[in-house]
């Protein structure tokens, strides 16, 4: 008896199986899963963009390219293509915003670090902060530098050592001012 094209055809089916699962082994697929390690990210995003709010309240929009997020006991976000805030008023208008080259967000002390030409602009009063260094404590609703820091205003620009402020940036003060200050004649 001699067996049909399709009998045939099957059983080069069958051994063209057999020859190719082997290949298939876990061993092999457990191979070309990259080994973790303790200090990568638990998760990677691309182009986020993120709203924070308090009792339904919203508060802050942060924007960024690339975020990581890290687990453990000191979990945190970071920001390694940089990052834009929005912070809002109470009625909702943006007040304030802050952008760095490089951010890191500590999300049990909700505190966010900024670091490389960090920009604060107070929109409505049409200030800009300019420094490399800069915490945001969400829980204090402050900013702060410990570094040198250039303000902007429409009429002056103030330099310094360092500064503190509030998130909206209206108001703050800086550690060894100088530069351009006007002082009111009856204040002396």
């Amino acid at each position: 008896m001699k067996p049909s094209a399709s009998r045939i055809l099957s059983l080069l089916f069958y051994i063209l199986i057999l020859y190719t699962i082997p290949g298939c082994t876990g061993k092999q697929e457990m191979a070309s899963i990259p080994n973790s390690r303790e200090d990568d990210p638990m998760m990677t995003a691309n182009k986020i963009d993120v709203i924070f709010s308090d009792s339904g309240h919203l508060q802050a929009r942060l924007i960024s390219p690339l975020l990581k997020r890290y687990a453990g006991e000191k979990s945190y976000l970071e920001f390694p293509d940089g990052f834009k805030i929005y912070i809002y008023d109470s009625v909702k208008q943006v007040s304030s915003t802050i952008t760095g080259n490089y951010g890191k967000r500590f999300e049990l002390g909700r505190r966010m670090e900024a670091k490389g030409n960090v920009i604060v602009r107070n929109e409505e009063e049409n200030k800009q902060l300019n420094t490399e260094y800069l915490v945001w404590d969400e829980n204090k609703h402050t900013i702060w530098s410990n570094v040198r820091v250039k303000i902007t205003t429409p009429d002056k620009v103030l330099y310094g050592d360092g500064m503190e402020s509030n998130e909206s940036f209206t108001r703050y003060t800086i550690k060894n001012p100088s530069g351009q200050m006007t002082v009111k004649k009856d204040s002396l």
